[in-house]
């Protein structure tokens, strides 16, 4: 059987052997090796950019409740850029007429073409085009009231609304399109294209070489959930926004891989919404800092990983409270699983949510071992026993019990009053939400109060011996990389003021043991 040294190290190597292949995974994405013949001049082999001609060149952006059109025919034009520059950035909103169909939960596609200047899209047989829908189906957000007059948070007619169907999906307005083109004059090699740019490029053979038209990109990664609209019956008309950028290759490729792993993940079940965080992380974040974020995210995984695992092992050992306080662990268990209740009842990405979940299973078998708690099933009905303390573990519980009653002056009068607060001047969904927000709210404001118990008996005892430093220090990594985090993905306010309430805990408990 390995032993915990070897188990780390072996955790470690394996640690350092995922990264090491994924950055050369990803320097595999963002360099492409240009086609050897290109540089003798030979075109042997070798697919040369239709872009090189510099052709003049015309934008046009059409719409269709059809996924694929043969002619001129049922289709509208929304935008028409003559004289299109592809090394021009440009945005401009234009307003789409939405067709019956679409107002009743259908779908609305755009088609993007980028042809030659002063001809027709299906009559020129150099045209690239890219399709994309302009609607997705989500369940709307439920609206907030005022809990005690039922005022809406809105003034909307409410006849319009069905409030039986609030479960159901339904069409939303995507109203950002934003497009891209490889400017770059590359040269591939013929028997070593990219999977991932091949599926975009469209060849044509001119004379004795192979060329590749101008590669059309729509990002979708830029369609967030904070810009879609719920549409419905009365709407005629929506703004849409078009805005291109030129891209370079290596991000077009790495962009494409992105767009594929978000979709890989609601594949496997990931709502709109969790989707978006993921996508936040790449669209709101310049791709230096993005790579530093790749790397810090790796040691967060690593740090977690090994406070979990010393968590558990000191806690598996422990067999007396003796310096422990007992206050301390049922908080923080009371404080873990209300920030998870909290997280699901504000829909927040399962990025933060799921290691919530675990430390909340986790902060609840400690409590079982700190109240010594045993539980025998008579038939289908549980009983609980409680071990007995000893004369120090009682000496103990006489500091904890001290702390916590000078506590407890100052803390219920706030929680009560921020509830009182609350419930009188915010809107929320439903009475549960009130109580969990409430909740929530006395946790991340006043949370690091209950800490005071075990620092209090720590300085009555003298010691800081008796707690998990292993454990204490892999958190401390992680509540520092956590303030990184708290910038990057999207998160109630209070939970990222939160991380860095816990920095001053650590630092404090730091301070006792110097």
């Amino acid at each position: 059987m390995l032993s915990r040294s070897s188990f780390t190290s072996l955790v470690v190597g394996v640690f350092t052997v995922y990264v090491a292949h994924t950055c050369w995974v990803m320097y595999g994405i963002v360099y492409t090796r240009p086609c050897p013949a290109a540089a003798d001049g030979a075109a042997g082999g070798c697919v040369w950019p239709y872009l090189a001609q510099r052709p003049k060149l015309q934008l046009s952006v059409y719409t269709t409740t059809r996924s694929s059109i043969g002619a001129e025919s049922n289709i509208d034009l929304v935008l028409n850029v003559e004289d299109f520059d592809i090394e021009s950035k440009f945005e401009r909103t234009v307003n789409v007429s939405v067709p019956k169909k679409t107002r009743n939960n259908g779908t609305l596609y755009a088609f993007v073409f980028l042809h030659h200047a002063g001809i027709l899209p299906w009559h020129d047989d150099k045209q690239v085009h890219i399709v994309s829908p302009l609607t997705t189906y989500m369940v709307p957000k439920p609206e907030e009231i005022h809990l005690l007059t039922g005022e809406s948070a809105t003034q909307q007619i409410e006849a319009e609304k069905d409030t039986s169907a609030l479960d159901e999906p339904v069409s939303h307005w995507r109203s950002r399109l934003t497009l891209n083109v490889m400017v770059e004059d590359f040269v591939f090699d013929g028997s070593s294209l990219p999977a991932d740019v091949h599926r975009y490029m469209k060849m044509v053979q001119l004379g004795k070489t192979v060329h590749y038209l101008p590669i059309l990109f729509i990002d979708q990664l830029s369609n967030r959930v904070k810009d879609l609209m719920v549409i419905n019956r009365s709407t005629t008309e929506l703004p849409l926004t078009v805005s291109y950028d030129k891209i370079s290759l290596g991000k077009l490729r790495f962009w494409i891989h992105m767009q594929d792993a978000v979709y890989s993940l609601q594949q496997f079940g990931f709502s709109e919404k969790d989707a978006d965080e993921v996508k936040g992380i790449f669209v709101d974040t310049n791709l230096y800092f993005l790579a530093l974020t790749f790397f810090v995210a790796a040691f967060h995984l690593l740090f977690d990983f090994l406070a979990f695992k010393n968590d558990i092992s000191f806690w598996k050992k422990k067999r007396s409270m003796i310096g422990m306080s007992t206050k301390a662990v049922l908080w923080r268990c009371f404080s873990t699983v209300v920030i998870f209740l909290f997280l699901l009842d504000e829909q927040t990405s399962l990025l933060v949510l799921i290691p919530a979940g675990v430390g909340a299973v986790i902060e609840l078998w400690k409590v079982k071992k700190a109240l010594k708690m045993t539980i025998r099933w008579q038939g289908l009905r549980p009983k609980f026993q409680f071990g007995a303390y000893n004369d120090s573990e009682k000496k103990t519980e006489e500091y904890d019990a001290q702390a916590m009653k000078y506590l407890s002056y100052l803390l219920y009068p706030l929680c009560i009053g921020g509830a009182g607060y609350s419930l009188l001047n915010v809107k929320y969904k439903s009475w549960y939400s009130w109580l969990i927000n409430s909740f929530v709210n006395g946790v991340y404001a006043f949370g690091f109060l209950f800490m005071l118990p075990q620092l209090f008996v720590n300085y009555k005892m003298k010691s800081v011996a008796h707690l998990p430093w292993k454990a204490f220090t892999y958190k401390a990594f992680n509540t520092f990389i956590d303030d990184i985090f708290a910038f990057i993905i999207t998160m109630p306010t209070s939970h990222r003021l939160a991380c860095f309430r816990d920095d001053v805990v650590f630092l404090v408990y730091l301070y006792q043991r110097w």
